[in-house]
């Protein structure tokens, strides 16, 4: 009981020289700041209402590009390539289920449990720094989703919390489903490659839906970093984490494990 009299206390004490120092402020000043204050609660507004319906629209409408993807695209403009990008749009009833479970097993094995954060996996990276590894990412599926649609990368601040009100607007807005699609529309796969149904066509030459678990745990395996890892030139890492994940995937039993979804 005492130390909640004492924070009390203090707050009262803050309280109060905000108070004081308020009151020692010119009126031109207070109304200055009064009028930024109402700016930035009115920006505020505007930003969690426009996230929000923009977040409920994507729920029914294939998204048209990622931001991922047009930055990529504005990129190779401004650097005179012509690139080809590769972005089908395909509903997951026309994807391999091999394919979706091949992602979570490669990235994400508790998607269908979480709201959005793996804090097991959170707390996993964090004693792994503090034994001196180096510092990896536990970003969910739900989490890459909010990054690579409507962000742009980065370890800012600023772009962290955007990724975290996103991850949560996906999570009380889209059905799990929902998110594992987009996910496989626009992760990228390779070069100017983004979405299942692009990788498929360019690196086997047939639709997503006839995917095999093989080749969907290739896929899979060169997410962590498509730009140095290929699907139709694998080196000996890309080998090895396909054949985890593929021992992965027959551990959570198979595409059934995502049937709750």
């Amino acid at each position: 009981m005492g130390h909640f009299l004492k924070l009390g206390q203090r707050l009262r004490g803050w309280v109060g020289r905000w108070q004081t120092a308020a009151d020692r402020t010119p009126p031109s000043q207070r109304l200055w700041l009064a009028r930024i204050g109402r700016g930035l609660w009115r920006t505020a507004q505007v930003f969690v209402i426009s996230s929000v319906a923009l977040v409920l629209v994507l729920r029914w409408i294939p998204p048209p590009a990622s931001s991922f993807i047009v930055q990529g695209w504005l990129s190779a403009l401004w650097a005179g390539e012509r690139a080809a990008f590769g972005y089908d749009w395909t509903p997951m009833t026309a994807i391999s289920p091999q394919a979706g479970l091949a992602v979570v097993a490669a990235e994400d094995q508790r998607f269908p449990d979480h709201f959005g954060f793996d804090f097991v996996e959170i707390q996993q990276a964090l004693d792994d720094q503090d034994e001196g590894k180096p510092l990896r990412g536990a970003s969910t599926l739900s989490q890459q989703v909010a990054k690579n649609l409507f962000l742009w990368p980065g370890r800012s601040v600023v772009r962290k919390g955007l990724e975290v009100w996103f991850t949560v607007l996906l999570e009380l807005l889209w059905p799990k489903r929902r998110i594992l699609e987009v996910y496989l529309n626009i992760a990228e796969f390779g070069e100017y490659t983004f979405g299942v149904e692009a990788a498929s066509q360019r690196f086997f030459h047939k639709p997503a839906a006839r995917l095999t678990a093989s080749e969907a745990a290739r896929l899979a395996a060169v997410l962590p970093s498509p730009q140095r890892y290929r699907v139709d030139r694998p080196s000996a890492y890309v080998l090895k984490r396909q054949r985890w994940i593929e021992q992965q995937m027959r551990q959570l039993g198979g595409v059934a494990y995502l049937d709750p979804l």
